[in-house]
């Protein structure tokens, strides 16, 4: 009698919204899971210890929403699906796991109302009619609504100064979005762990800190090499190598542009054969080739178990990234062909286009690379790398 009063009771209570929700966002095949295992054996990128993603199937089974966002292993997690092919029930759990990472963003952040708006497709049109009538009375005010006369040049129709008077105030308050964010996935992380009785970590200083844990983990994603152990899905390494350093040789573009505006008051358009359009250019392509090879991924057969399946979040993403590339290429063909008519209209579409890809980046999948990075960091620091 005595044994039996000393055991504990744990009472599970399962979420049952969540559930709905994880499943309404991507994680459709959850309840083909029958705890095989066979997925964490089949993940090359799996610790040893408590391999993933057997256990987080099984807590998102049971609508375990706390247990999951405040979990780093998520996000340790690249979806390379080759869990999903080994997987004899078609339970796809790398799916499942991308479903929950979409989850863990909302459940972040900051403001969450704008993670929940971003997330809902209905909201969709909203995203972009807002901007779109900022840009509208900033061109009304300045008196810009017309086409300008003679050569196309874009800083005619918009002066720098006044898209940067737009994008620069917004890009620090996206900034500041974001790392509230981030820091409430930390708290979470350290708070569950706390939870759950683990020992408590010692923070070395701040140098040491990012030598020991964020250096190391920063050369891991500059080179994708968790993307190179991916066996069923391996040219997404090749994929997400081109959108990231698209990206990266587009923001070099951009500072260059406002240092060279603000400070030697050189103004654009550069020369074509200048380092600086020579870099914007190819990180355009490259761009547009990653992205293409993105969408042609997810446009793969369904029925294919090594295949990655698609949400919302996903093509939402995919769609912008694409109409920010094909507008940006555009707008430069027609500027160079000198058809104003339709250059400008072009311009336009594309500033509304990179306005919206990064207002939104704190709460869309592109912020992946930033939580995704934090987990990383987190398992470093705590030894589960």
């Amino acid at each position: 009698m005595a044994a039996e009063s000393a055991k504990t009771v744990t009472t599970v209570e399962p979420d049952l919204d969540f559930i709905k929700a994880l499943k309404k966002s991507g994680g459709d095949t959850l309840k083909k899971c029958m705890q095989c295992a066979n997925c964490s054996v089949a993940c090359p990128l799996a610790p040893d210890s408590k391999p993933f993603p057997r256990k987080e199937m099984i807590w998102a089974g049971w609508g375990l929403k706390d247990k999951l966002a405040a979990n780093p292993d998520v996000w340790l997690c690249h979806q390379c699906n080759d869990c999903s092919l080994y997987c004899p029930r078609g339970a796809k759990p790398g799916d499942v796991l991308a479903a929950i990472r979409n989850m863990a963003i909302r459940e972040n952040a900051f403001p969450k109302f704008l993670g929940n708006i971003v997330a809902e497709k209905k909201y969709l049109p909203l995203l972009f009619i807002v901007p779109a009538v900022l840009f509208f009375l900033i061109l009304s005010v300045t008196g810009h609504l017309n086409i300008p006369a003679g050569e196309v040049v874009f800083s005619k129709l918009l002066p720098v100064m006044y898209v940067d008077t737009v994008f620069v105030p917004t890009a620090f308050l996206m900034a500041f979005f974001a790392f509230k964010g981030v820091m409430n996935f930390w708290k979470s992380l350290v708070d569950a762990d706390a939870k759950q009785g683990t020992k408590r970590y010692l923070t070395p200083p701040l140098p040491h800190f990012v030598k020991m844990y964020i250096l190391p983990v920063v050369s891991d994603i500059l080179t994708h090499v968790r993307f190179k152990k991916c066996g069923s899905n391996r040219d997404r390494y090749t994929a997400h190598l081109g959108i990231f350093y698209g990206f990266v040789g587009l923001f070099i573009v951009t500072n260059v542009v406002m240092v060279g505006h603000y400070i030697f008051h050189i103004d654009t358009p550069f020369s074509m054969v200048g380092p600086v359009k020579l870099l914007a250019n190819f990180s355009a392509i490259i761009l547009f080739i990653g992205t293409t090879l993105v969408i042609r991924n997810r446009m793969a057969d369904a029925d294919d178990p090594g295949a990655s399946g698609s949400s919302y979040s996903d093509w939402s993403l995919l769609w912008v990234i694409y109409a920010v590339t094909i507008t940006g290429i555009l707008s430069q063909v027609l500027r160079l062909s000198g058809i104003a008519v339709l250059a400008y209209p072009m311009y336009f579409a594309h500033l509304l286009c990179v306005f919206c890809l990064f207002i939104y980046l704190p709460y869309s999948k592109l912020a992946h690379l930033l939580y995704r990075t934090t987990a990383m960091v987190y398992a470093k620091y705590t030894g589960r790398d």
